[in-house]
């Protein structure tokens, strides 16, 4: 089997499961060293890259994902179409488009940057935090998603208004908002003026 920084990561030539390991940053998202994932999540969290992206279909609709309810962390709640952290050395572009191939089986045909937005999210229902300086990203799908379903529970392309009725009746990640709004510029230069958004 061919070797990926997700096999090397997390697969060793014994068959035992390796720590994942995130990138830490400074305040500036300079790379100072490294932290095993679940460590990094911990109290009062240790500041990491990440990612975060944002697809849109041809009708100007985003895609949502909610949480695999096995996912350690914020099982079961909406979020943004695909989040997830850069191997350690691995550029953010590159890792924002792998995860959203493995979480929901498709390829962008568009994935533009976004810039970037830092924060610090705690999650009071596991206790963890979400300490991250986190890279944003746009970009259209044209094809439906075929979630992993160890990844994701469901999915659903929503208009502006119908985000809005949705995160008011249903959990959301504690990041949702605060990514979304980050990335709004970038969302409204792709799908335009009477998008919505």
């Amino acid at each position: 089997m061919p070797t990926s920084p997700a096999t090397a990561t997390n697969s060793s030539s014994k068959g035992t499961t390796q720590a994942i390991l995130l990138e830490l940053v400074d305040e500036h998202g300079n790379t100072i060293g490294t932290a095993e994932k679940l460590a990094a999540h911990q109290a009062p969290g240790l500041l990491h890259r990440a990612f975060s992206v944002f697809l849109f279909d041809e009708h100007g609709r985003l895609l949502l994902q909610r949480r695999a309810l096995g996912k350690y962390h914020s099982p079961g709640v909406w979020s943004n179409t695909c989040c997830g952290h850069p191997y350690p050395g691995e550029a953010p572009f590159a890792a924002a488009a792998r995860r959203t191939h493995e979480e929901l089986r498709i390829s962008p045909s568009l994935l533009a940057e976004a810039g970037t937005v830092r924060y610090n999210h705690p999650d009071p229902d596991s206790g963890l935090v979400e300490q991250e300086y986190n890279h944003l990203f746009v970009g259209l799908v044209q094809t439906p998603p075929r979630p992993d379903p160890d990844e994701v529970g469901e999915t659903a392309f929503v208009t502006p208004k119908e985000l809005q009725a949705r995160h008011a009746e249903s959990p959301f990640s504690a990041w949702f908002m605060t990514v979304l709004d980050a990335a709004r510029p970038a969302i409204r230069e792709l799908t335009g003026p009477s998008g919505g958004w």
